[in-house]
């Protein structure tokens, strides 16, 4: 069974080939972040699958973060090279949700922690302490919290 880094070094390779720049690059910056986090802390480990998709994630939203900076820059070149580089990305992760299924499960774990009687601002935590497994990788953290927000103070 290949693993998701296995993966990407073997895209890596395979870009390189096709001399196909942007792809390489942006692969040889997320095997490094990967290696930057194996070698991070006391002993080096090997990453699991989950582990380096969140490396994966945090890269892509360093790029979208990096597009939109550029952009109200008025620097579209390197916003859109940022853009590029992101969808490259997106490839190696899970689906993103619609806002209608974030909505949908959002609504959902709302429901459920205040019939375990969470109200308030305590009810965020409780919420999104059912929403975080439901969505892990599909959606942004800050887009969930965002939600959670929304739908406790509707």
């Amino acid at each position: 069974m290949t693993t998701l880094k296995s993966k990407l070094q073997e895209d890596l390779t395979e870009a390189i080939r096709a001399r196909d720049e942007l792809r390489s690059s942006t692969l040889r910056l997320t095997l490094a972040a990967i290696t930057k986090e194996e070698v991070a802390g006391k002993q080096s480990r090997e990453l699991s699958d989950d582990e380096v998709q969140k490396v994966i994630a945090k890269e892509a939203k360093k790029r979208r973060e990096a597009a939109e900076a550029f952009t109200a820059g008025g620097r579209t070149e390197q916003a859109e090279r940022e853009q590029a580089e992101g969808v490259v990305l997106d490839a190696y992760l899970p689906r993103q949700l619609t806002d209608d299924e974030l909505r949908q499960i959002v609504a959902e774990a709302v429901e459920e922690a205040r019939a375990g009687g969470a109200e308030g601002p305590r009810a965020m935590g409780a919420v999104m302490k059912i929403v975080n497994p439901k969505v892990a990788g599909r959606a942004e953290g800050g887009r969930v919290a965002a939600l959670v927000k929304q739908l406790l103070a509707g």
